[in-house]
């Protein structure tokens, strides 16, 4: 993007970002370290036996490997997007890839399971200040309208694909060289990006004499979401309702209606509570929680399907997983072009309908199934969450200001990582009641498995099924064509940097 198309920007606040960036090679920087968090999210999870055993974890404690990940990643998010805003967008891209690179060796290195855990917990809070801010920065280099919505359909198939290439690298690296490599392969490709990061990718920030600040918004708001995805990830095992349980998600909810509160009267708000009469933006926001709700539990009940019925390994789930990326990368292309020249709305909806419908298949899975006759169809099917993730990402971020573009970054990044801890605490305590009910009824170990399973797709794939109305009700075409021409207006048709 040249720096006449930042002209207006400047006007507004924001600082430009120079002319002559080299626009994809920036971008494939930033989606390399997307893509190394995504594929951290699964890539512990094919390893945790392994890591228990060597470890000498306590059962009970082993959770917390995956756990302390998603309290500081999800907890985070909003903040870390707002400070990248303020603070300058490649810097806190930076910072947060050093911290997760760092906690990355850091983990490889543990000789115990406290000092793992604590080193997740950082390693989340990396990705939590890294990722709202890669995007905002992907926002910043690309005009609104088909330029943006190629680069972040790509944004879309990573995210989406990355989950499939984390159990594949987790279950090859853990084989044949150890479960410290699964964290060591995030070291050389985080220092290979912080070096050529300065080189590479723009810079830009809020302009002004002053940086206001919003402290309140933020204790109040991390803390809720802290606590809220504590709450959901040990509710599962102690019980929904647990006074534990209750208590925490009272305490939750108490800190977010503050943060409410304290949005709008705040001077500088964290998150400007404006943002969301883009009913785009909001609809958005609604249909990524639902998604990652949706999606990410029929990735993890699945999984355990594939490992605790079918007797699967890591490595076979993950090349098994890989039906749902030949569609998605099929999509991919299709999906953005549509976006641009036909309709979000359409788009979207047709996104969580291969959703839903996928994975309502998925709940005919026997007890003796076989990956052709009972896995692949369902499997396909919801690689069609293309049609989906991809305009949810567009349309989160259609008519927002440069200035607020890490804000709703993280924003977007928060509902789905929220709507995907609920689900999956959701569909595994739906899976374990019913298996538990089954077992007691007389049935056979498997049997039961797959009872609970299949009961988990059910609710799971109506989760997805849900997002169809949110979609009809709330995106507006009209705000992403109308964010588009002014996009068009504003900026002068000068050539673009060579990329």
């Amino acid at each position: 993007m040249t720096a006449l198309d930042r002209t207006d920007n400047v006007s507004r606040g924001e600082a430009a970002i120079p002319g002559g960036v080299r626009r994809w090679p920036a971008f494939s920087l930033l989606a390399v370290s997307f893509l190394m968090v995504v594929v951290d999210l699964t890539i512990v999870n094919v390893a945790l036996p392994t890591i228990g055993r060597k470890l000498h974890f306590p059962e009970q404690d082993l959770q917390w490997v995956v756990t302390a990940y998603a309290l500081t990643f999800g907890g985070f998010l909003l903040l870390g997007g707002r400070a990248a805003d303020l603070l300058g967008r490649r810097r806190l891209f930076m910072a947060g890839l050093a911290v997760f690179t760092a906690a990355s060796l850091a983990c490889a290195l543990a000789t115990s399971d406290t000092f793992l855990i604590i080193m997740r917990g950082i390693q989340g809070l990396g990705a939590a200040v890294l990722v709202p801010a890669a995007l905002s920065i992907v926002m910043n280099m690309f005009s609104e309208g088909a330029e943006r919505n190629k680069a972040l359909g790509a944004w879309g198939a990573i995210g989406a694909t990355g989950a499939t290439i984390g159990l594949l690298a987790g279950g090859t690296l853990t084989r044949y060289a150890g479960w410290q490599y699964i964290f060591y392969l995030n070291v050389p490709i985080g220092a290979a990006v912080l070096l050529l990061a300065r080189l590479v990718v723009p810079e830009s920030r809020l302009a002004g004499a002053r940086r206001r600040y919003d402290p309140l918004g933020a204790i109040t708001v991390t803390g809720a979401l802290v606590l809220l995805v504590y709450a959901i990830s040990q509710a599962p095992t102690v019980g929904w309702t647990a006074i534990r349980t209750l208590a925490l998600l009272a305490a939750a909810a108490a800190l977010l209606a503050g943060f409410l509160v304290i949005e709008t009267r705040a001077e500088a708000p964290l998150l400007p509570l404006r943002l969301f009469r883009l009913k785009t933006l909001a609809g958005s926001n609604a249909v990524g929680f639902l998604l990652g709700a949706s999606f990410f539990s029929f990735f993890f009940t699945g999984t355990l399907y594939m490992q605790q019925v079918l007797g699967y390994s890591a490595l076979k789930t993950g090349i098994a997983w890989l039906a749902t990326s030949v569609t998605f990368l099929a999509l991919a292309g299709p999906a953005q072009m549509l976006v641009t020249r036909a309709s979000a709305k359409l788009v979207m909806a047709a996104g969580m309908i291969f959703v839903g419908s996928g994975i309502l298949w998925a709940t005919q899975v026997p007890v003796h199934g076989h990956y052709w006759a009972n896995l692949a169809g369902p499997l396909f099917l919801a690689g069609g969450t293309a049609f989906a993730f991809i305009p949810v990402t567009i349309g989160a971020l259609a008519g927002v200001t440069d200035r607020d573009a890490g804000t709703a970054s993280g924003l977007l990044n928060t509902s789905q990582q929220i709507g995907g801890a609920i689900g999956v605490a959701v569909a595994s305590t739906i899976a374990a009641t019913h298996t538990r009910v089954l077992l007691g009824e007389g049935h056979a170990a498997a049997a039961a498995l797959t009872g609970g399973f299949q009961w988990a797709f059910w609710v799971t794939g109506l989760t997805g099924l849900a997002a169809v109305p949110v979609t009809f009700l709330l995106i507006r075409r009209t705000e992403i064509a109308t964010a588009v021409a002014t996009a068009r207006q504003q900026k002068p048709p000068v050539p673009a940097p060579a990329d």
